[in-house]
């Protein structure tokens, strides 16, 4: 009896002191889920916005159980003076725009320049495209010059040593054709003080000493290139600065200017009804050869390294060439919508189907498919040069130039119109072919 009331008082206590955990869990929950750390960092511009994501923040304290605090601070400056935050505090990180001062940040400080300090752990996080932006006048006048050509639907600079020199012998707009006062001019930030000033700068002059600067062209080079910049006239301080002033002043005032990539996406985000007024009107210019700036993170804390931790666990999670943040909505928002995800499927099997029997005509031959794409071949006609020929009329398929599969073709399912078109323009080319 003595046992089995000792095993009773034992299994109560048991009980009742998990009953006080639960209680105690419960009560605290609020407070157990808001058991974050605070990381601060110094951020260098063009990635503002992606560091105050509302969903990107989510994942920082959910999974990783801190909340990132940014203060903006120009790329220049982290190199010169004690990258501390107002209250005399460290920084746990400090995340550079271009990777040529997180390189410098490393080195030993000299002369006035401040104390830096231990870089715990760092490198390349993201790189972002330095594009120009104009308007469909400008660009087509630009084309007229040879100076843009357009390829695949996107329009590339492919002889910015003629629009240097353009600018370099006062030409004017109005020698193009144009309504537009005043002399050609690309409007920037200042090199001295913006990181895309200074990459854009490199790159010209890059081909102003004909694409390998080195010790015995560069002093020819660089009178050319402060030429180029007294010619420049005013230039903002800031990207966003400079961005905004294009959209609102319009081509008259800013007909080409230098910019991130990430500034349109940010604005058509943001000003849903700004965007829809412009965007038939904004062009998309990139450079040849295209040029990026390189974003780097130089962890100062242990707490720095999991904001490293934190971007390449997303970095390296999924394949971004096939998947981001809006292809994961509408994939998430069609599997959601029953009726319109099975509607869409038997659209895509019955145009498959069909799609089938018109290739076996063309004498096609492929694995029968259940998936929403064919892996076709044919017998006289190499892959190779049917998917070079379908490119340059502007159809796109996929070819691999690997063994075992070098005679294949991915074609995925479209529309019905755009299948048809496909068949239309593979009847033709391969009767030019016999």
């Amino acid at each position: 009896m003595k046992k089995e009331k000792l095993i009773s008082i034992i299994i109560g206590s048991v009980i009742l002191l998990a009953i006080i955990i639960i209680a105690v869990l419960v009560k605290n929950k609020d407070g157990i889920s808001k058991n974050v750390t605070e990381l601060y960092g110094a951020v260098g511009g063009g990635k503002e916005d992606l560091l105050a994501d509302e969903e990107i923040n989510k994942v920082f304290e959910d999974d990783y159980r801190f909340k990132f605090v940014q203060d903006v601070w120009s790329n220049g400056k982290t190199v010169k003076v004690d990258v501390r935050r107002e209250d005399g505090t460290m920084y746990d990180v400090i995340f550079f725009s271009d990777e040529r001062y997180y390189n410098e940040y490393k080195t030993p400080a000299e002369g006035t320049e401040a104390t830096r300090y231990t870089v715990l752990d760092g490198g390349l996080i993201l790189n972002t495209p330095i594009v120009m932006y104009s308007w469909k006048p400008v660009v087509n006048a630009l084309m007229k010059e040879n100076i843009v050509t357009k390829k695949d639907n996107v329009y590339y600079i492919t002889d910015m040593n003629k629009l240097i020199n353009y600018i370099l012998e006062s030409k004017k707009w109005s020698d193009l054709g144009l309504d537009i006062y005043g002399s050609i001019n690309i409007g920037s930030v200042d090199p001295v003080s913006s990181s895309p000033g200074a990459t854009y700068y490199g790159l010209l002059l890059s081909i102003m000493a004909g694409g390998d600067v080195n010790e015995t062209n560069i002093e020819e080079s660089l009178p050319k290139l402060k030429k180029f910049y007294d010619k420049s006239g005013y230039m903002n301080n800031t990207p966003a600065d400079l961005f905004s002033k294009f959209l609102k002043t319009g081509m008259g005032s800013l007909p080409i200017i230098v910019d991130y990539e990430k500034s349109i996406i940010d604005f058509s985000n943001s000003n849903v009804d700004g965007w829809n007024k412009v965007k038939d009107d904004v062009v998309i210019l990139y450079p040849t050869p295209t040029i990026w700036n390189s974003h780097c993170i130089a962890a100062l804390t242990e707490e720095g390294k999991e904001l490293i931790k934190a971007l390449n666990d997303v970095k390296y999670s999924f394949n971004s060439y096939t998947m981001n943040r809006p292809s994961i909505l509408l994939g998430t928002a069609s599997v959601e919508d029953d009726a319109y995800f099975k509607e869409t499927v038997e659209k895509i099997v019955n145009t498959r189907e069909w799609f089938k029997g018109e290739m076996k005509k063309l004498g096609f031959t492929f694995p029968d498919s259940k998936a929403n794409f064919l892996f076709a071949s044919h017998p006289e006609v190499p892959a190779k040069k049917i998917f070079e020929a379908a490119r340059e009329n502007d159809i796109y398929v996929r070819y691999f130039d690997k063994p075992r599969i070098n005679n294949y073709l991915r074609i995925t399912i479209g529309t019905d119109e755009e299948m048809e078109k496909f068949l239309k323009f593979l009847t033709s080319f391969l009767k030019s072919q016999k």
